[in-house]
């Protein structure tokens, strides 16, 4: 562990350092209040992941609890690999390893990054009742986790679990979801564009507008202003 911190420093860049804290909000009374941050970008975390993936879960318990914000992304990253290459009863160690320590998954790009590839993947041929367990709790990362975790489905043409969790988060008071729920409601149209058309037709009058504007991002203009109008 010690030779992969000192290699992780080798990354770290001042300038991000300093920049990281405002852009995910680490400031006191951000959504991400307290986070501490090295400024390490994305790329040299995937690589370390490739490099120390045979890290066991035992070994990676210091890095998805520390307080710094790379080392939890970076194990994060680990646990989607060791998941892609293990056994049904490895994945599910794994899966339970990522619940455990699911506290340490709190800020949109953790959640993002790790949500559909473990969770929402290792569900697909399972009872759902762990996502509906988050969607219902008072955790904002723990709801934008059960919303993310529906990606995978969304990506195996099965778009329920979405529209459900949109529709039951609808009003939700935060607008990290509501760019969540409009993202996956944007993704169900990216393959079924009449799917989301008739959720939005059923909801868009009373849905959050930052909701409603990701849903739509990618719509033809004309039909994009007809629900930003109100026309539908």
């Amino acid at each position: 562990m010690d030779q992969l911190l000192d290699e992780l420093k080798t990354y770290i860049e001042p300038q991000k350092a300093a920049f990281f804290p405002t852009f995910f909000k680490a400031f006191p009374g951000g959504y991400g209040e307290g986070d501490l941050f090295w400024g390490i970008r994305v790329p040299p975390l995937r690589l370390l992941a490739k490099k120390y993936n045979n890290l066991s879960l035992d070994e990676l318990i210091p890095l998805i609890t520390s307080k710094i914000h790379e080392q939890r992304m970076l194990a994060l990253f680990i646990l989607r690999l060791k998941f892609e290459k293990s056994s049904a009863d490895q994945q599910l160690l794994i899966i339970t390893f990522y619940l455990q320590y699911l506290e340490g998954v709190n800020n949109w790009d953790l959640v993002d990054s790790s949500a559909h590839y473990l969770l929402g993947t290792w569900l697909l041929d399972k009872e759902t009742q762990q996502i509906w367990k988050l969607a219902d709790s008072d955790n904002l990362w723990f709801q934008r986790i059960a919303v993310m975790s529906s990606f995978a489905f969304i990506k195996a043409g099965r778009f329920e679990l979405t529209l459900q969790l949109a529709e039951h988060l609808l009003n939700h008071p935060h607008d990290l979801m509501h760019k969540a729920i409009g993202w996956m409601l944007r993704e169900i149209g990216n393959r079924d564009l009449m799917v989301e058309m008739q959720f939005l037709d059923k909801f868009y009058s009373i849905m959050p507008r930052t909701m409603l504007r990701y849903a739509i991002e990618k719509f033809p203009q004309p039909l994009r202003l007809d629900y930003l109008k109100g026309h539908r």
